[in-house]
């Protein structure tokens, strides 16, 4: 039986815009070609987890326009279970995202449908329940966020947390949390620890969290959990187009490798990283967002020519 991974997050369509170089501020910089994509990082999240193999749930808002029919079209084509997708009287959330020449991007988001996300009902608790992992971001309305926390710690399904955009957050949701995955800026709001030291970061987020999964970009991926278990495991070598949604590659496909092995534990943590980092690597080869996101066969190969065989 497939594993099962429910999502409750943003969906938003990207407007995509690439150029040499990004602006500065106050900066107008000549692009050279412009897109639209589906994004959102949780919608990304969905159907990354989806292509690597999952059985996924998507619980989220958009508006009843044509950026909603777009979002809501996208993730079925996914095969992902849109029962949890609402239409709201807000216009859908858009993502304004600008890459330059080197794959690097900035993103401005505004939220729309997505902020309308403030409670769960009865058949998303129902949807939580049936996952073997619950994945958050937070590009919704934490109040959303928690309460689908809470009802996978009631049940026994695993919470990974992306915590993403970063923001400094509650005592009360991190203590339903088994897994938090950022990067080295979310790391350092997350923890209120301003360092360039990975090793510091992690020492203060496993004191917050059971474990953590702190991204490198190109580097890699570092793994440390409260028995003071240690990892890093190095990214495989691409060459990069885009980077937008390659983070989000890599969450969705590590929700799914947990979801398969059972957890996160020091004995899975480096075949788990290495899937991930195969996943982000193999999205940042492509334009786009949720059209660049991986099937599970193109992590295989990548994670494979890297690493070597299966553990």
């Amino acid at each position: 039986m497939s594993a099962r991974v429910v999502v409750v997050g943003s969906a938003n369509l990207d407007l995509v815009v690439t150029a040499p170089q990004l602006p500065k501020p106050g900066e107008t910089v000549l692009g050279d070609d412009f897109r639209t994509v589906p994004g959102g990082k949780g919608a990304n999240q969905a159907v990354a987890a989806a292509r690597a193999g999952a059985d996924c749930d998507f619980v989220g808002a958009v508006g009843a326009d044509e950026f909603g029919t777009l979002l809501r079209d996208n993730l079925v084509a996914a095969g992902i279970d849109v029962r949890g997708l609402r239409t709201v009287d807000e216009p859908s959330g858009v993502a304004l995202i600008a890459v330059d020449h080197a794959a690097e991007n900035c993103i401005v988001v505004a939220p729309g449908a997505n902020a309308t996300l403030t409670a769960l009902d009865d058949a998303d608790r129902t949807a939580v329940a049936s996952a073997d992992v619950l994945l958050l971001q937070l590009e919704v309305p934490l109040a959303a966020v928690g309460q689908a926390a809470g009802w996978a710690r009631d049940g026994g399904t695993g919470v990974v947390l992306n915590a993403a955009p970063a923001r400094p957050l509650p005592t009360e949701l991190l203590d339903l949390v088994d897994v938090l995955v950022v990067n080295e800026h979310e790391a350092a709001v997350v923890a209120g620890v301003f360092t360039d030291e990975p090793a510091a970061l992690l020492d203060t987020l496993v004191t917050m969290v059971p474990r953590v999964v702190l991204t490198l970009g190109a580097r890699g991926a570092a793994y440390a959990d409260r028995d003071g278990t240690r990892i890093e495991v190095p990214a495989p070598k691409v060459d990069a187009v885009d980077t937008t949604a390659a983070g989000d590659a890599f969450t969705g496909a590590l929700a799914v490798a947990l979801a398969e092995r059972g957890g996160l534990t020091a004995d899975t943590a480096t075949a788990v990283l290495r899937w991930a980092c195969a996943a982000g690597a193999a999205c940042a080869q492509r334009p786009g967002a949720s059209t660049a996101l991986p099937e599970r066969t193109a992590i295989e190969a990548l994670s494979a020519a890297t690493y070597g065989g299966a553990e």
